[in-house]
C-alpha cells in the first residue's frame, strides 16, 4: 500500500426499518440506506454524492427514492453561470444597508428555511445508526487520495476588502465587539412628518438619481479624454467608440451587478459594521478552529435550541461532524466563520471536493435571523466556489444538498439558477426546469428522458468488491474463501455495491467482522 493518503473505510448497515420523516411528519414513512465512515477520501465522497449519497457527520446516507415518503434529489448549482434572483438581491441589499448604515428593515421576513442545507429534516435523527466497531486506521490502510492537484495549488479564500488579518489585527476589531448585539438594539421608532416641502423639487427614486450621476461622471471623463486627444492633434475616427459616448456607456451602466459586486459594495471604510468571512480547516482541525471552538459551539447550541427547539441538555453530533479528509493541497472539511464586529454570528460547514463545494450545514446566532443568514451564506458560498475555480479549474459546482419537490420548505433551492437534479436511476444530471412537470405528476420520477439510458457505473462483479477483514485488505472472493463457506453476508454486500457503484466498491474498504 502506498502511504501518505487516506483510504475510505465504511461500515454498511442493513437495517430496513422506516423512521419518522422530518418533512411530512409521517411516523415511519422515511426510508434510507446508510453507512458509517470511519475514514473517507474526498474523491470517494465526490463519487458518492454524485450517486445520491449525503453525509451527516460521520454517517453517510442515501434515501430509498422509490420507497420513501419524500424523495430527496441531489441538487447542484452552476456557480460560474449563477444568476441572481430578485429575492437574492433583496437579501444582499439588506445586508449592505445593515453593514453600511446599521439599518434593519421593518417587518423583515425570516427566510423560508432556517438553514439552507438541513437535509435530514427537523425531526429526523441525524445519525440513525452508530458504529460500535473500533478500527485502527493508523496501520497500513493509507493511500494517496488525490494526485491531480499540484502541491503549490493551495486552496484559500481570498480576503474581502473589509477583512482584517486572521491573528495580528484581532485586537483592532470594532469597539462594539464586547457588547451583546440583538435585533432590538437596531430598532427605532419613526417620528411623525409634515409631508413634502412645496418649496423643494418632487422626490425621485434613488435608483434614477444614481444612474444620472453615473452618466454625468462618465460624460465628464469622456470630455476630458477628448480634450486630451484634441491637444495632441488626434482626429477621432468613425470607428472610435468615443464618437458615440452616450450609447456606449449606457450599455455599461445598465449591465446587471454581479454577485461579487454586491458583496464588495458593503465594505466601506466608514461602514457602521464590519463583516469578515474566515475559512478555517475543521478536519483535521487547525489552530484557528481550536481557538474558536467554544465560541462557535455556543452559537450552535443556541441555534439548535431556538430554531429546532432542542432542550439544553440534548446530546449533539457537533464534535463528530467532519469525516472527509483531504490532502494538504486544500481539499476536505472547513468552517466558514462569519465575524461581525469581532465576534462569530454564523458558521457554514462546507466540504471542498475535487469538482465542487458541498454545503453541509449552517448554524447562526438567532439574534441575527433578520439578516436571512441562510440565504446570504449560500450566496457567499457560491461566490467562494467561483474563487476556488480560479485556482482549481475542476471545481465548478455548488452542491446544495437535497431538493424535495413535495416539500414547500425545500423547493426554494430550485430558485438558484442554473441548477441540475440527479436522476435517481441513471445518475446523470438533468436541468431542473425539465424536471418540474414530471415531479408535479409524481413525487418519485426517473428524471432522465432517455428510456434506453442505464447506470454506466452499475454494480457488475461481486468478486472485486474490496473488504477489510481482520485488518487485511482483500477482494470479496478471497474473503469468501477465508470464511470457508461461512460468509452469510453476500446479499448485504451486493446491496452495498449496487448503491455505491462498481468504481467505489473496488476502491473503498467495506468492513467485515
Amino acid at each position: 500500500m502506498a502511504g501518505g493518503g487516506v483510504r475510505s473505510i465504511l461500515e454498511y448497515f442493513t437495517a430496513d426499518d422506516g423512521y419518522k420523516c422530518g418533512y411530512c411528519k409521517g411516523p415511519s414513512s422515511s426510508y434510507s440506506n446508510g453507512m458509517w465512515a470511519h475514514t473517507m477520501s474526498v474523491q470517494d465522497y465526490q463519487d458518492l454524492i454524485d450517486r445520491g449519497w449525503r453525509r451527516s457527520g460521520m454517517y453517510v446516507y442515501k434515501p430509498t427514492m422509490n420507497r420513501t415518503c419524500c424523495p430527496q434529489y441531489t441538487i447542484r448549482c452552476h456557480a460560474l453561470d449563477f444568476k441572481l434572483s430578485k429575492s437574492s438581491k433583496k437579501v444582499l441589499k439588506k445586508m449592505t444597508r445593515f453593514l453600511s448604515k446599521g439599518e434593519v428593515a421593518k417587518g423583515t421576513d425570516v427566510e423560508p428555511m432556517d438553514s439552507h442545507n438541513e437535509d435530514t429534516g427537523i425531526d429526523h435523527p441525524a445519525v440513525p445508526h452508530n458504529s460500535e466497531v473500533n478500527i485502527d486506521i493508523e496501520k497500513p490502510l493509507k493511500i494517496v487520495s488525490l494526485e491531480e492537484l499540484p502541491e503549490s495549488a493551495e486552496i484559500q479564500e481570498k480576503p474581502q476588502p473589509d477583512a482584517a488579518s486572521e491573528e495580528g489585527e484581532a485586537g483592532q476589531k470594532h469597539a462594539s465587539s464586547e457588547t451583546n448585539v440583538s435585533t432590538d438594539s437596531f430598532k427605532c421608532t419613526p417620528k411623525p412628518g409634515r409631508g413634502a416641502d412645496p418649496n423643494k423639487p418632487p422626490c425621485r427614486k434613488a435608483k434614477d438619481i444614481r444612474r444620472e450621476m453615473k452618466l454625468k461622471k462618465l460624460l465628464q471623463k469622456q470630455r476630458q479624454k477628448e480634450m486630451v486627444d484634441v491637444s495632441q492633434d488626434q482626429e477621432p475616427s468613425s470607428s472610435n467608440p468615443r464618437t458615440h459616448p452616450l450609447e456606449h456607456h449606457a450599455t455599461q451602466v445598465n449591465k446587471p451587478k454581479s454577485l461579487e459586486e454586491f458583496i464588495s459594495e458593503s465594505s466601506t471604510p466608514d461602514a457602521a459594521h464590519k463583516l469578515e468571512v474566515r475559512l478555517v480547516r475543521s478536519s483535521p482541525p487547525n489552530s484557528q478552529f481550536k481557538a474558536t471552538f467554544q465560541e462557535s459551539y455556543q452559537i450552535y447550541k443556541r441555534y439548535q435550541m431556538a430554531i429546532h427547539k432542542d432542550p439544553p441538555d440534548k446530546a449533539t453530533e457537533y464534535q463528530a461532524e467532519n469525516p472527509v479528509d483531504g490532502p494538504a493541497s486544500g481539499y476536505g472539511s472547513f468552517h466558514q466563520q462569519y465575524w461581525l464586529d469581532g465576534k462569530i454570528i454564523a458558521v457554514g460547514v462546507i466540504d471542498i471536493l475535487p469538482h465542487c463545494t458541498s454545503s453541509v450545514y449552517l448554524y447562526y446566532d438567532p439574534d441575527y435571523a433578520f439578516l436571512s443568514l441562510g440565504v446570504y451564506s449560500a450566496l457567499r458560498e457560491i461566490a467562494f466556489t467561483t474563487q476556488l475555480q480560479m485556482t482549481v479549474p475542476s471545481i465548478r459546482y455548488y452542491y446544495m444538498g437535497f431538493y424535495i419537490h413535495s416539500c414547500p420548505k425545500m423547493k426554494y433551492k430550485g430558485r438558484y439558477h442554473p441548477s441540475d437534479l440527479l436522476c435517481p436511476e441513471t445518475y446523470v444530471w438533468i436541468p431542473i426546469e425539465k424536471c418540474w412537470t414530471k415531479l408535479d405528476q409524481s413525487k418519485y420520477s426517473r428524471l432522465n428522458e432517455d428510456i434506453n439510458a442505464e447506470d454506466e457505473n452499475s454494480f457488475r462483479d461481486l468478486r472485486k468488491v474490496l473488504v477489510l477483514y481482520k485488518n487485511a485488505v482483500m477482494p470479496y472472493s478471497i474473503y469468501q474463501r477465508r470464511k470457508k463457506g461461512r460468509a452469510d453476508d453476500e446479499s448485504a454486500v451486493r446491496q452495498y455495491a449496487s448503491l455505491v457503484g462498481q468504481t467505489c466498491a473496488e476502491r473503498m474498504l467495506l468492513y467485515r467482522s
